[in-house]
């Protein structure tokens, strides 16, 4: 099993409108950057685990536990012209974006980001990189039983 930390802004999609979804899982759609693609279509599998992470607004921080509940999949969203995610050089018979599905494990309290930048046992998480913008990114196992013991 395999950690992430996968980024949502939750004026587009928060934690909340993942526990108020169908069978609280939902598609990670979205994503247009290749590093961030191949995590999920190369590394992701059913049963990793993830920490929502919730950015670009004013409490940027772990906000829950996702589970990856389906394998890659071509992201329905680059074949939409209505779509902010629209690409028109995606073609169903050769899709360039993919995403998994996700399930909610739990949400939990906010963890900030002001407070895991005070933990040295966090100093090396990438979202602590100076220059990383990456909305998906591994977690290290050690890492990840931090942060879900200090939830």
């Amino acid at each position: 099993m395999r950690y992430w930390l996968m980024k949502s802004e939750p004026d587009e999609f928060s934690i909340d409108d993942l526990a108020r979804a169908p069978r609280r899982t939902t598609s990670w759609f979205g994503v247009r950057n290749y590093q961030a693609r191949n995590f999920m279509r190369d590394g992701m599998k059913v049963g990793d685990l993830a920490l929502f992470y919730h950015s670009s607004c004013p409490d940027p921080g772990v906000a829950g536990i996702v589970r990856v509940s389906a394998p890659a999949h071509p992201d329905a969203t680059q074949f939409d012209p209505k779509s902010k995610y629209f690409d028109p050089k995606a073609t169903p018979e050769m899709p360039r974006w993919f995403n998994v599905d996700v399930r909610l494990v739990k949400k939990t309290r906010l963890m900030p980001l002001s407070e895991i930048r005070g933990y040295p046992e966090l100093a090396n998480l990438r979202i602590l990189q100076k220059g990383n913008r990456l909305s998906i990114t591994p977690v290290d196992p050690a890492e990840y039983a931090f942060i879900v013991k200090h939830l």
